[in-house]
């Protein structure tokens, strides 16, 4: 019986596992979001950690060329709102305003969405720069979801918002090595 309650609790509240995981993806450390379904990927791109950022943080050129986050309004600051506007290849876009948690040019940018009031569908998303020490750089984007939502939206995060990730990140190892 009591195996059966928590399998309902993990269920509602859109987690995998209950206590810490044995393997987390790399750089999951320090999320505000502890527990929940997580989107990861990651891609090497030959470059040094600020040329990436320096392409990565031009939000105004998105458009141009980044196929998932077609646009993002205002500089990120920490604790400030920011507009975002994701549009996977296969899905419908959206707009949101989630809160900048972290900006550290050249390491990371972390922010934290909610539908809602929170606890329905919440999000900390995550963009991180890891110096491999050879001239190339590991761009790791990842996202944790939890909510009463989440075991609903699995295939879409499955499918949509993992291939939107990849396409991001394999447009920006094209935009920053082509330079």
């Amino acid at each position: 019986m009591a195996h059966k309650i928590q399998m309902l609790m993990m269920a509602l509240l859109g987690v995998s596992s209950i206590g810490n995981a044995k393997t987390q993806p790399a750089g999951t450390e320090g999320m505000v979001i502890k527990k929940g379904k997580i989107v990861y990927t990651e891609i090497t791109i030959k470059a040094t950690p600020e040329k990436v950022w320096q392409v990565f943080s031009n939000y105004q050129n998105y458009p141009h060329w980044n196929p998932f986050i077609k646009s993002l309004e205002v500089t990120p600051e920490v604790g400030k709102h920011i507009k975002v506007f994701l549009q996977p290849a296969s899905g419908k876009g959206m707009t949101f305003t989630p809160r900048v948690l972290n900006n550290a040019p050249a390491i990371e940018l972390r922010w934290v969405g909610k539908l809602g009031p929170g606890y329905l569908f919440d999000g900390e998303h995550v963009f991180q720069l890891h110096d491999n020490g050879n001239g190339t750089t590991t761009f790791r984007q990842f996202e944790r979801f939890r909510g009463l939502l989440v075991p609903f939206m699995k295939h879409m995060l499955d499918s949509n918002t993992y291939n939107g990730f990849k396409a991001m990140n394999e447009q920006l190892k094209i935009e920053v090595e082509g330079r």
